[in-house]
C-alpha cells in the first residue's frame, strides 16, 4: 500500500488517550450505543416538560461544540440535543467505516428511532444540512420542521476558495497535507480554519479562539482524524455526482417539513447564489439571507439564527393549530 492511501484497517480498532472534550455551563454530555456506531450526544436540560424535540447535526471537521452558541438561546422553545457525528467531536469511526452522506444520516437515524424523540426540529450545517436533507426526505415522519444553515448541497460552479477542501476527498491528499502541515501550530490551523468559514474572524472573542485551539490540539491526537475528514469530505463529493431519486436536490424537493434556510453573503464554501434555487427547491421554505456572515452563521449571529427559528416554530404551531381546528369542524 502507498504511504499516500488511506489505510484499509477501520481506526475504530484504535482507542485513543487524549484530553477530554470541553462541556460549556449548562450543558450535558453522554454516549450513546447503536447498532454499528456510537454517538457522543451534547444537551441542556429542558426549562420545562413536554418541550418538543430538536436535534442539531454539524459539518465538515465540526463537532456539537459548533451548536453550544445557539442552544442556549432555545431553551423554553425545544429540547434541544446535538450530536458528534460518527469519526468527529468525541464520537469514535462507525464500525463499517463509511462515512457517505447516506452512513451518516443512517446514523441519525438510527438515533432517532432508538431515543422515540421524533419528529424533531433538524437542524444542519454544511455537511450536516445535506445529512439533514436526506433525513428529511426519506424519513418525514421524523422531522417537524428543517433548519439548514450553509447546507452543502451539489453545486455546477463551485467556489475556488472551497476547492481545497473538496481536493481533500482524493486518494492521499490528506496524507500529503499532513506532511505538508506537520510543522503547522494549533493556533496556526485554527486561524486558517476561521478565515475560511467566518464572515468575519474578528467577532471570535480570546476565549473562544483559545477553547478552538484545545479542541485542535485534541483532534490532532486522534489517529483517525484525518481519516474522517478525508472519506466525509469524499462523501459529499459522491453525493454532488448522485443523480436521480437520490441526488441531493431531487430529495430536497420531496421534503415535506417546513424548512428555513439560512445562508451568508461571505460564505467561501457555500456559494451564496445557491440560496435561491434552494428556495425554489424545498416547496414549504423561508429564506434568511445573512449579508456579513461566512459559513457557520449559527456561531456568527446565533440571536439571528435563532429568532428566526423561533418564529418558523411559531407559524409551524399555528398552522397545526388551525389543522385540528378544521378537522375537528
Amino acid at each position: 500500500m502507498s504511504s499516500t492511501e488511506l489505510p484499509s484497517v477501520l481506526a475504530a480498532t484504535v482507542t485513543p488517550r487524549v484530553s477530554t472534550v470541553r462541556v460549556a455551563d449548562g450543558e450535558n454530555l453522554r454516549s450513546v450505543g447503536l447498532p454499528g456506531v456510537t454517538l457522543t450526544v451534547r444537551s441542556r436540560p429542558p426549562v420545562r416538560e413536554g418541550l418538543p424535540p430538536a436535534l442539531l447535526v454539524h459539518g465538515l471537521g465540526g463537532s456539537s461544540q459548533n451548536w453550544s452558541d445557539l442552544m442556549p438561546l432555545l431553551d423554553g422553545v425545544v429540547a434541544s440535543e446535538a450530536i458528534d457525528l460518527p469519526g468527529f467531536g468525541d464520537s469514535p469511526p462507525p464500525d463499517d467505516g463509511d462515512y457517505s452522506i447516506t452512513g451518516h444520516a443512517r446514523a441519525v437515524i438510527r438515533y432517532l428511532d432508538a431515543q422515540e424523540r421524533g419528529p424533531v426540529h433538524l437542524f444542519g450545517n454544511s455537511m450536516g444540512g445535506a445529512i439533514a436533507t436526506r433525513v428529511a426526505a426519506v424519513r418525514p415522519d421524523l422531522v417537524r420542521t428543517l433548519t439548514l444553515v450553509s447546507p452543502a448541497l451539489p453545486e455546477i460552479r463551485v467556489q475556488r476558495s472551497a476547492v481545497p477542501t473538496g481536493l481533500l476527498a482524493l486518494p492521499g491528499v490528506a496524507s500529503l497535507f499532513t506532511r505538508i502541515t506537520r510543522g503547522w501550530t494549533a493556533e496556526e490551523r485554527v486561524r486558517g480554519v476561521m478565515a475560511l468559514c467566518y464572515g468575519d474572524p474578528g467577532r471570535v472573542s480570546p476565549e473562544a479562539f483559545q477553547h478552538a485551539v484545545e479542541e485542535m490540539e485534541r483532534r490532532l491526537r486522534l489517529p483517525y482524524f484525518w481519516d474522517a475528514m478525508a472519506r466525509s469530505a469524499r462523501g459529499v463529493v459522491n453525493a454532488y455526482t448522485l443523480g436521480g431519486q437520490h441526488g441531493l436536490w431531487r430529495q430536497a424537493e420531496r421534503v415535506l417539513a417546513p424548512t428555513l434556510l439560512v445562508y451568508g453573503g461571505r460564505d467561501q464554501l457555500v456559494a451564496y447564489r445557491m440560496a435561491q434555487r434552494a428556495a425554489r427547491a424545498f416547496r414549504d421554505s423561508r429564506l434568511l439571507s445573512l449579508p456579513d456572515a461566512g459559513h457557520v452563521a449559527m456561531m456568527e449571529y446565533p440571536e439571528t439564527v435563532a429568532t428566526a427559528f423561533r418564529e418558523l416554530m411559531a407559524d409551524t404551531l399555528r398552522l397545526d393549530r388551525t389543522d385540528i381546528k378544521d378537522a375537528r369542524s
